[in-house]
């Protein structure tokens, strides 16, 4: 069996552009994110997918569409499922803050002062723990949680595939950090580009990272 998965983060949107912590909450593309959710789409124009899913926020659903609008040779009829699942890490009552300075208040002492600084000293799973454990409000989802709700999405999405499917998911940065860092042993301190392809192949009893973060190679 042989199941391929196209996970693409989505274009940037205002928050991003402001440096600004965004998971659950959301916001619009900005032109520069409608360009490269377009660039991505171009890139995988000639990609036939069976399926396409998207997580539940706006700033995905919209990338997706333009993904699929310019793609040659899916059915016109083929339409974008929209997932709870496969939302981004929720971030509790850091939603909306300055990225720069969350990771100052979490990782200062230490001279960490970015999320990527974070996981290359100590993972990734460390630096969302260490979020969950700063909320006050226990609103942020621990590692744990969040990949229970996530991977239990890629699990949904491939018990209604078929062999050979070749299927579209557009989702977030730090939730591709997190597939790429539980199946493979390629490094995720780099940052997830907006528009980027990452490709997982399931092959019946394992998810097998053939790249990630791409933006120029073939795909």
């Amino acid at each position: 069996m042989s199941i391929t998965l196209y996970f693409v983060r989505h274009g940037q949107t205002f928050l991003n552009k402001y440096n600004r912590i965004q998971g659950n909450c959301d916001s619009p593309l900005t032109q520069q994110g409608i360009a490269a959710a377009k660039r991505a789409g171009s890139r995988l124009s000639r990609i036939h997918f069976t399926q396409a899913y998207t997580s539940d926020t706006m700033r995905t659903i919209n990338t997706g569409k333009l993904i699929l609008q310019e793609n040659q040779e899916v059915s016109p009829k083929l339409q974008l499922k929209p997932m709870q699942a496969l939302r981004e890490l929720n971030y509790g009552c850091f939603e909306g803050s300055d990225e720069n300075q969350l990771w100052h208040e979490l990782g200062g002492e230490e001279g960490i002062d970015s999320f990527e600084q974070m996981i290359l000293k100590h993972s990734i799973e460390e630096a969302e723990d260490r979020v969950a454990s700063a909320d006050p409000y226990q609103d942020a989802e621990t590692s744990a949680e969040f990949w229970e709700r996530f991977s239990s999405g890629i699990q949904e999405i491939i018990s209604q595939a078929a062999d050979h499917d070749q299927i579209l998911v557009a989702t977030h940065g730090t939730a591709i950090r997190n597939l790429v860092a539980h199946w493979s042993n390629l490094p995720v301190y780099v940052p997830t580009i907006n528009g980027s392809i990452t490709k997982v192949t399931w092959n019946g009893s394992q998810f097998l990272v053939d790249y990630f973060n791409n933006v120029s190679q073939p795909v």
